[in-house]
């Protein structure tokens, strides 16, 4: 395993979608928080009325277990009414590999 895939262990790529409102990313930011959930990267923009965000989150400290933070957030989605995703950095980098 090269140091790259050793870094890519314990991370994952989260994505939210929807329309924009104030306090999203705060919420988001805070489920993570209270699970010890580190954001590495963060980028987010609106076009027209509509909010995404991407973020690489560090899960290598985190409190609960990858299946329950997902459970957090999957609950998280329905009270913002926006999708929010969540996948194993490895897996998206499989999947969306060129």
């Amino acid at each position: 395993m090269g140091t790259h895939d050793a870094a890519a262990q314990g991370r994952a790529i989260i994505t939210v979608l929807g329309s924009d409102r104030s306090g999203i990313v705060a919420a988001v930011a805070g489920a993570l928080a209270t699970c010890d959930a580190n954001i590495l990267d963060i980028s987010q923009t609106i076009l027209q009325g509509i909010f995404t965000m991407t973020m690489l989150v560090d899960l290598g400290s985190a409190t609960v277990p990858f299946a329950d933070l997902q459970a957090q957030l999957n609950a998280l989605s329905e009270e913002l009414g926006v999708q929010i995703s969540m996948q194993r950095e490895e897996v998206f980098n499989f999947m969306y590999r060129l």
